[in-house]
């Protein structure tokens, strides 16, 4: 896998989704990418990724910049403040999703899906517990070969289409894709065991995490992306679709998770701990950051 030659100029990002105030494991994970970019005399560049239209809020992007402004963050790129690699907000960044998987399409890299998750789950007689997605099993891949006829890509006939097709990356099964990752050290995931084709683009026209993040972080020229270890089997799909988009890939540093009293990690969920309510009961960031 090629990647971001080291030496090049820094660039972190902070990418967090407005579907939730941000919590105190969001700002722990921040402030490393934080503190990275500022011992590498790098830039930090805020993207705010409000895809997910059925879940984001725009009271929750102005709590975002509120709240991080707050804590001590400062980016030199971002939605507030422009930059070279906008737009900065994910909404605004359509026609680069499109340009990816016309790419993806003419390479044979993808193909059309109509199974639903619970089509997934039904057709595995044993799914992987935990994983962040089951191990597609080939139900519609099997329609497509690698470089055959996999129809036109119409992002706007996908939401009307009486047939929901999601479109999925045909990932190369057996080939293991390691990595060494700046916090968690030697990684490796074995395609088509530990994941399987993954979806890029959604029936409901949105591309999906995985398509939009490599997009962007290649189009903003990110050198390092720092963010939960829980995103570690992600990183190895991403790979893929570098290569296949023939971008280099970013350096990867995947942080600890941060948990509540009874182990369970910290989600928007965690009012009581969001930054707005720590906030408001009169703590600073000096504090908070001293729990760390």
């Amino acid at each position: 896998m090629t990647q971001v030659t080291p030496g090049a100029t820094y660039r972190g990002r902070l990418a967090p989704s407005p579907t939730g105030y941000l919590h105190l494991g969001h700002a722990r994970t921040f402030w490393i990418a934080q503190q990275r970019a500022q011992a590498n005399g790098g830039v930090l560049v805020l993207r705010n990724e409000d895809l997910d239209a059925t879940r984001f809020k725009l009271e929750f992007v102005s709590a975002m910049l509120e709240d991080l402004g707050w804590f001590g963050f400062a980016w030199q790129e971002g939605p507030d403040c422009g930059g070279p690699f906008g737009p900065y907000n994910q909404s605004e960044r359509r026609e680069f999703y499109l340009a990816a998987m016309r790419k993806l399409l003419a390479g044979g890299f993808i193909y059309p899906c109509t199974c639903s998750r619970s089509d997934v789950r039904r057709a595995l007689a044993a799914p992987h517990q935990g994983e962040d997605e089951p191990v597609y099993p080939g139900t519609c891949r099997a329609k497509y070969k690698a470089g055959g006829k996999e129809g036109s890509f119409d992002p706007e006939s996908t939401s009307g289409s009486p047939h929901k097709r999601n479109w999925r990356f045909r990932v190369p099964d057996g080939e293991v894709i390691a990595f060494e990752d700046g916090a968690c050290g030697p990684q490796q995931f074995i395609a088509g065991k530990d994941f399987g084709d993954f979806v890029v683009w959604r029936h409901d026209g949105v591309p999906a995490y995985q398509l939009s993040v490599v997009v962007d972080d290649a189009a903003m020229q990110i050198t390092e992306v720092v963010r939960g270890a829980d995103l570690l089997p992600s990183t190895a799909r991403q790979l893929l679709l570098y290569r296949a988009l023939g971008a280099p890939a970013p350096q990867f540093y995947h942080c600890p998770l941060m948990t509540d009293e009874k182990g369970v990690r910290l989600a928007k969920r965690h009012d009581s701990l969001s930054l707005r309510r720590l906030r408001a009961e009169g703590n600073s960031p000096a504090q908070l950051r001293a729990r760390w």
